[in-house]
């Protein structure tokens, strides 16, 4: 559950953010989360939806000088869940389905903004002896 994962080239990656209700903390969120992955992982994945693998991640409050063209910019604490799927239309499918439907909405219960945009892999690669 919270081994290595290894995306293949060409994999499509998509971002969901997720902002939070106010007075709701990730610890009220993280079940919920948890059971939407354990669906997606065991429903859609491999030939059965095309889901490759995913992740899921906390704003640190970390906003890059060197890497930001604004680094005054801050932004508002948020999660991020990031699915890799063999392609869009697999993605799509799965998330028109009701047994996502229903894993899905008991997290935009406590969300007040989500995002979700699919991004196509260009490059990878590991540093070398790693």
């Amino acid at each position: 559950m919270f081994g290595p994962i290894t995306i293949p080239f060409g994999a499509k990656m998509l971002l969901n953010t997720v902002k939070l209700k106010p007075g709701v903390n990730f610890d009220q969120l993280e079940t919920a989360v948890g059971e939407m992955c354990m669906v997606v992982k065991q429903t859609y994945g491999g030939d059965q939806g095309g889901f490759i693998a995913g992740q899921v991640f906390r704003f640190s409050g970390f906003v890059s000088e060197q890497g930001s063209l604004n680094h005054a910019q801050t932004a508002d604490e948020h999660y991020a869940i990031v699915t890799y799927w063999k392609s869009f239309e697999n993605h799509e499918k799965s998330h028109a389905d009701e047994v996502f439907h229903k894993a899905f909405s008991a997290v935009t219960a406590m969300c007040s903004d989500a995002v979700e945009l699919g991004y196509e892999m260009l490059w990878q690669g590991e540093a070398k002896g790693a």
